[in-house]
């Protein structure tokens, strides 16, 4: 199966139905929560390769979800990528302290988007395979 499944929380049903879209246009498998306590259930049962997180979430925000994933032995190596519309100066300072590997801007960009997602994959799997 050449499906990788990527856990995508997010709580916008636009952004949800254009990055799934996108993630399965692209060969991956997607999962989806729509708030911070079902995305991290999501993990710990789902073993994603990737988590796209939203930070502002109802309830918990994705930051702090994170850092659950980050204090759980069975999630704590699952690369987490923030997806933010708060791509300001501090922001992504805030974002790696709260354990994520990276983020990215929302409005998505579907290029820039898939070739990111794409690259954690490939430092995930140590190199991984080449995409042609």
């Amino acid at each position: 199966m050449t499906g990788k499944k990527i856990l995508l929380v997010e709580d916008n049903a636009a952004n949800m139905t254009l990055a799934t879209f996108l993630l399965q246009s692209a060969g991956y498998e997607v999962i989806s929560a729509t708030d911070a306590e079902s995305g991290v259930g999501l993990a710990r049962t789902q073993n994603p390769v990737l988590i796209l997180m939203d930070i502002q979430l109802p309830g918990i925000d994705g930051l702090q979800a994170t850092t659950q994933l980050r204090a759980d032995e069975s999630t704590r190596d699952i690369p987490v990528i923030a997806l933010t519309a708060l791509a300001m100066k501090g922001d992504e300072e805030r974002i790696l302290a709260a354990g994520c590997d990276g983020y990215i801007a929302k409005p998505l960009d579907y290029k820039s988007f898939l070739a990111t997602v794409a690259d954690y994959l490939d430092k995930a799997s140590n190199g991984g395979s080449n995409h042609s």
